[in-house]
């Protein structure tokens, strides 16, 4: 078992290309046991963004604070505290940080086979 605050994991700044003023908490992971998701705690700045990307993988978000938009192929669809997302695998998406506070949200995984 692990019991640990979120902030306790230090955060890596995402270095992808098309990302900007964003940083990801690996808070539990298979490096910690976890042979099926990870969970993730993501920090945007304001204004910051992740690439405008799609993977093969699903995932399912909560937002804890702040407020911006989830940019899909049909559009930009807002976002703010409380708000969850199911974004399914191959789907475009980015996150973006339209508020002037930190866009914190959680992020789950399925960890890959």
């Amino acid at each position: 078992m692990k019991i640990a605050h979120y902030k306790d994991t230090a955060p890596d700044a995402v270095g992808e290309e098309g990302a900007s003023g964003i940083s990801i908490r690996w808070v539990i992971a298979e490096k910690d046991g976890a042979p099926n998701f990870s969970m993730r705690v993501f920090e945007v700045a304001p204004g910051g963004y992740s690439p405008y990307h799609s993977h093969p993988w699903e995932h399912e978000v909560f937002v804890l604070e702040g407020g911006g938009v989830v940019v899909q192929e049909t559009g930009e669809v807002p976002i703010s505290r409380g708000d969850v997302l199911f974004i399914p695998g191959s789907e475009m998406h980015q996150l973006k940080n339209t508020s002037e506070e930190t866009l914190e949200f959680i992020c789950l995984i399925p960890n890959p086979d």
